[in-house]
């Protein structure tokens, strides 16, 4: 495995998250067998989760952002009968239910869990509260009240139940939806107590968990041929953002942080059909140069990709 340090590297890679690892801990693997200089990830799994993971190298981590805002897909399974302080299996038993859920009891609350919702994020997450973290709060035995969040869901079904105590289910949902909390409600809407005993997200916007690849493989092949072979373009997020190509004179005004006319003779992709203030990618031939907000009829550069 290579180890060169700072190699430019840019683009995405779809990885397949193992249980017991940290968001940041697959960055630190994929780093080092890399030799990479800049790597981030696209929306954080906890440790007990698995499945999509997106990572950026280099220019990309300029566009993570996208990623994090984008919708996600996850299945999960639902343990009832016990409430637990972390709302996931790793979480010490606080209280206990005798009581279980039939399929039709599940499926009649199912309703009240779709749409626009106010849900309080677990105890143990990484929002800040009066700049410290609410999971170290909890450890540290510290009050912890978060405030209710808006967050979407867009669907939510039950799967299967495999028996009295688990439940599987698949959600798609908006950013910011913590599925903790949704199992964690759902159960009280069921007059017992539950928590998440496994997830797996399935989808982030376009990386999809059937095409995601192993984090073994992936340290294995290291900075080799056919690990690149398997980076995505700097621009898979951004299939749902307007790209709009420009010349290759624009494009180095662009890069030295200059407008742009949006509109105009010669313009490859007139910008007709969008509207002030609309972040756009911008392209040269096949390279991309920088995103770009429609400002008072010019294409303003916010980020510049530098390749």
């Amino acid at each position: 495995m290579s180890r060169r340090k700072g190699a430019a590297i840019s683009g995405w890679l779809n990885v397949d998250k193992p249980a017991g690892l940290t968001s940041s801990a697959v960055v630190g693997r994929l780093k080092r067998g890399f030799g990479a200089a800049k790597v981030g990830h696209g929306g954080t799994l906890d440790p007990l989760a698995t499945g999509v993971l997106p990572i950026a190298f280099g220019e990309a981590t300029k566009v993570i952002g996208f990623v994090v805002d984008a919708a996600k897909r996850y299945r999960f399974t639902v343990r009832w009968g016990e409430a637990r302080a972390t709302d996931d299996a790793e979480g010490d038993v606080l209280a206990t239910s005798p009581r279980r859920p039939s399929a039709a009891e599940i499926q009649a609350v199912l309703p009240r869990f779709i749409g626009a919702l106010q849900q309080v994020p677990p105890r143990f997450s990484a929002l800040k509260l009066d700049g410290r973290r609410a999971y170290d709060l909890a450890r540290a035995g510290d009050p912890v009240d978060l405030a209710p969040r808006r967050v979407e869901v867009h669907d939510l079904a039950l799967l299967e139940q495999s028996d009295l105590d688990h439940a599987v289910f698949e959600v798609g949902c908006g950013k910011g939806t913590y599925v903790r909390s949704l199992a964690r409600d759902l159960a009280a809407a069921l007059g017992t107590v539950g928590h998440v005993a496994a997830l797996r997200r399935l989808a982030v916007g376009p990386f999809r968990v059937e095409a995601a690849i192993k984090l073994d493989l992936l340290v294995e092949l290291g900075h080799s041929a056919a690990a690149l072979e398997r980076l995505l373009p700097i621009l898979t997020p951004l299939a749902d953002i307007p790209a709009v190509a420009v010349t290759g004179a624009e494009a180095e005004l662009i890069r030295n942080g200059q407008a742009v006319p949006a509109v105009g003779p010669g313009r490859p992709s007139p910008l007709h059909p969008y509207r002030e203030g609309d972040v756009v990618s911008v392209t040269a031939g096949a390279l991309p140069v920088a995103m770009a907000r429609i400002d008072s009829g010019q294409l303003r550069p916010v980020r510049v990709f530098n390749l």
